[in-house]
């Protein structure tokens, strides 16, 4: 019996419970301290705990953790239009603006998916602090043709994987 299509934040959820539940680098980076807070076709909203293992040795975000968020986001915004396998990473760009915070603060992120082809899906990631002002901005191109191969349905994961629900309202599309 083929999985039934998720509502796209309780799809983007699923992923992430796979990512941490599979790769190597999330689960050890971002533990429990990452969450999806809202997605819908085309944009993922997710957010940071920063504790001590995120920050370099002035105290403040590494660069290199919100690079790491660059690609997962980016692979989220893949996820929130409909794909599981989300694809390999092509390109990534960081430009840092200011301080993402301290221990103790969160950093909130807005990742969304600019074009979905077949063969390439091009994703943009926009940082801020607690004082909402942005901190970094990214980019995350990903080779995904492969992962179109895995698709029967949008949003329907693999038969077998646990589904995580929503918890939230959601809309459609992205504004």
């Amino acid at each position: 019996m083929p999985t039934k299509a998720l509502p796209p934040l309780s799809f983007v959820r699923t992923v992430l419970k796979s990512f941490m539940a599979e790769s190597g680098l999330e689960p050890r980076l971002f533990d429990k301290h990452i969450r999806v807070t809202n997605a819908v076709k085309g944009k993922v909203d997710f957010e940071l705990d920063i504790t001590k293992y995120h920050t370099n040795r002035l105290n403040i975000i590494h660069g290199g953790a919100i690079a790491s968020m660059v690609d997962f986001g980016g692979s989220l915004a893949v996820a929130s239009m409909g794909l599981y396998q989300t694809g390999v990473t092509t390109d990534l760009n960081v430009t840092y603006l200011r301080s993402g915070g301290k221990v103790g603060d969160t950093i909130r992120a807005t990742a969304e998916c600019d074009k979905m082809g077949k063969i390439m899906a091009y994703t943009e990631i926009k940082f801020y602090n607690q004082q909402d002002q942005l901190v970094a901005r990214g980019s995350h191109s990903k080779f995904v043709r492969d992962a179109w191969k895995h698709v029967t349905e949008p949003f329907a994961p693999p038969e077998g994987v646990a589904v995580e629900q929503g918890g939230e309202p959601e809309v459609t599309e992205a504004k």
